[in-house]
């Protein structure tokens, strides 16, 4: 993790510096192949485990013995398969349904949905299984799988070319089939036969020489995307050939892009025998090259929590193989922020939109920031003191040159614990005492407007 020196700020006494130094804390750890994180609008993460298994970290950082899901003995596991996604019905609170894709054990496709235990909030009914929709698999990589819930109330399933190398059936670009694509079906309104309705504005709804459910084509292996819910934006983290990943971004209602594989593998010509013209084709807005030990990007999410005001707006990835965690803004401008040690497959939102990622070793960590806000603001820390740190039972901030205006208290979660308004002081004094032991953070507000988040231990 590289930090910036004080005396390099130095350099810039001309220039108002606003950037943001990415870190990462270890949350938790002791799982077995985690794969994804999600929560159902409480204060719980449901961390999915490739081998079948999704279990619960409660809101005070313990993990559940009892998993909430065991499907285990039902899926095919190892490499790219497995149990690979995880999410909960909008409604969830009402009708306690959640979603899950998994590979069955002939290695093909498999979206179900199963209901939690009605009298335990903390385990599902694992006899409660209906399936929604299946695909075969020709080969045993490129499987998709991740699974998300639109603004719009519609599932959108992320399904893989079919595997192998260079897509030789040519699967992406062909409309008559599901794999390669990003498709988008109703779950609570079935019809046609099927458990699962499809929506009257899907692109292809009576194309006969197309299936319905694709809502976008022409991806390789769309391992993670996510939804920006302040913006409507839908983002793609696709999986790459040999030389390039690429970020895709639309609108919410954009239907029926074509992103272009195997024509392109992200901006360059792959094959681009009887390829549609580049006119019709969506290319990424930002990629990167497989230089460093790059090899395959994994898609997060736009950061909305509150504690890192800094990378408000940055959508996030990270590389399986370098272990390079990195972010686009909204311009398409990418920056790495560096290597860490981690193979990263996936990250995750809390209820508060507090970030995570998740390494395949078995550990979950949480994305931090801390913000440099040039001269000035390094002038209001080094005025600013915090006493005692750890601490047992008060912390005092004293502040120089200016007063104290509000002072916030954030658990791991990104939750606020506590909260001081209109202090007006250069000192005030906050009781801890009620607090669990742990790390929270305190982030300060003097009168002037100025901000930074300290680290608080409590013992």
């Amino acid at each position: 993790m590289k930090k910036i020196l004080p005396s390099l700020l130095f350099l810039f006494l001309s220039v108002l510096v606003f950037a943001q130094d990415i870190d990462i804390e270890l949350f938790k750890s002791g799982f077995s192949d985690p794969i994804n994180i999600q929560h159902a609008n409480d204060d719980r993460l449901f961390v999915v485990e490739q081998g079948g298994r999704i279990k619960i970290i409660q809101s005070d950082g313990t993990v559940n013995t009892t998993p909430f899901l065991n499907i285990s003995g039902q899926i095919s596991s190892g490499g790219e398969r497995g149990l690979l996604g995880l999410a909960f019905h909008p409604d969830y609170t009402n009708n306690g349904y959640f979603f899950v894709y998994y590979t069955k054990p002939n290695g093909d496709s498999q979206v179900s949905r199963f209901s939690v235990d009605s009298g335990n909030p903390d385990i599902a009914d694992e006899n409660s299984e209906f399936p929604i929709i299946d695909y075969s698999q020709p080969f045993s990589n490129h499987n998709g799988g991740c699974l998300a819930f639109g603004p719009d109330g519609y599932l959108y399933i992320a399904s893989g070319d079919g595997g192998s190398s260079g897509d030789p059936g040519n699967r992406a670009q062909n409309i008559n089939l599901l794999l390669g694509k990003l498709l988008r079906i109703d779950v609570d309104n079935p019809s046609g036969g099927n458990n699962y309705g499809i929506p009257a504005d899907n692109p292809f709804v009576g194309n006969p020489n197309a299936r319905g459910e694709i809502w976008a084509y022409g991806l390789r292996n769309p391992w993670r995307f996510s939804f920006d819910f302040t913006e409507n934006k839908l983002w793609i983290g696709d999986v790459g050939q040999g030389s390039r990943e690429e970020i895709n971004r639309a609108n919410v209602g954009e239907a029926g892009l074509n992103y272009g594989w195997r024509c392109y593998e992200g901006t360059q010509p792959f094959n681009t025998q009887n390829c549609p013209p580049q006119s019709e084709l969506t290319f990424p807005l930002a990629e990167y090259t497989h230089a460093g030990g790059n090899c395959s990007i994994t898609g997060g999410y736009v950061y909305r929590g509150s504690m890192y005001p800094a990378i408000n707006n940055l959508y996030f990835y990270g590389d399986y193989c370098s272990g390079i965690i990195g972010t686009v803004d909204s311009s398409g401008n990418l920056v790495n922020h560096g290597q860490f040690s981690g193979n990263w497959v996936s990250f995750g939102e809390d209820v508060n939109n507090e970030l995570y990622i998740v390494d395949i070793g078995g550990s979950i960590y949480k994305i931090t920031g801390d913000p440099i806000i040039g001269t000035e603001d390094f002038s209001f820390e080094s005025t600013l003191s915090m006493l005692p740190n750890p601490t047992s039972e008060k912390v005092t901030f004293s502040l120089q040159k200016d007063m104290l205006q509000t002072i916030q208290l954030f658990d791991v979660r990104g939750s606020l614990v506590t909260s001081e308004e209109n202090i007006s002081n250069n000192e005030k004094t906050i009781s801890v005492q009620t607090l669990n032991p742990g790390i929270y953070f305190a982030k300060i507000t003097s009168v002037k407007g100025q901000t930074t988040v300290k680290k608080i231990i409590v013992q």
